[in-house]
C-alpha cells in the first residue's frame, strides 16, 4: 500500500479548513497557495470531498469550501478510503478485486487480512483534530 498524492493532499486540505473555521467558506486560491499545491489539482482533490459531502462548496463570491462536520468527527481511515483506489495491502483484498482461484489453499491470506485490519484500526484511530496538533499522539 502507497498513499497517493490525492490522499496526503486530502488530509492537508481538510486540516487546513479545521484550522481556519471562522472565515466561512475558505476560497480553492487561499487554500492552494497557503499549502502549495497547484489549484487545478486541489480541485479533482475537493471535488470528491464534495461529492462525498465530507466538504460543502459554494461558487461564486464569497464562495469556496468549507468542512461539513467537526475536525473530530472525520477519521484520516476514512477520509483515504474516499481518496484512493485501496488501501488493501495486497491486491487480492481490494474491494473490486476478483474471487482467488487459490483463496481456499492460500497459506498466506490470515496474515494479509490481519495487516488490512491493523491498518484500518491505526488510520481510524486517528482525526483530523490530532492532525491539527503539533505533534499528533501515538496510537
Amino acid at each position: 500500500m502507497m498513499i497517493s498524492t490525492k490522499g496526503r493532499y486530502a488530509l492537508r486540505v481538510l486540516v487546513d479548513l479545521a484550522e481556519h473555521p471562522s472565515q466561512g467558506y475558505i476560497p480553492l486560491k487561499e487554500i492552494a497557495e497557503r499549502q502549495e499545491i497547484s489549484e487545478k489539482y486541489l480541485e479533482i482533490v475537493l471535488k470528491s470531498l464534495v461529492r462525498a459531502n465530507v466538504l460543502t462548496g459554494l461558487r461564486g463570491k464569497g464562495g469556496g469550501y468549507r468542512l461539513t462536520r467537526p475536525p473530530e468527527a472525520y477519521t484520516v481511515g476514512e477520509i483515504l478510503r474516499l481518496s484512493e483506489d485501496s488501501l488493501a495491502p495486497v491486491s487480492c483484498l481490494s474491494q473490486d478485486a476478483l474471487p482467488c482461484a487459490r483463496a481456499g489453499e492460500c497459506r498466506t491470506r490470515a496474515l494479509w487480512d490481519g495487516l488490512d485490519q491493523l491498518i484500518g484500526k491505526y488510520l481510524d484511530s486517528f482525526t483530523i483534530a490530532d492532525l491539527m496538533r503539533p505533534t499528533p499522539p501515538e496510537a
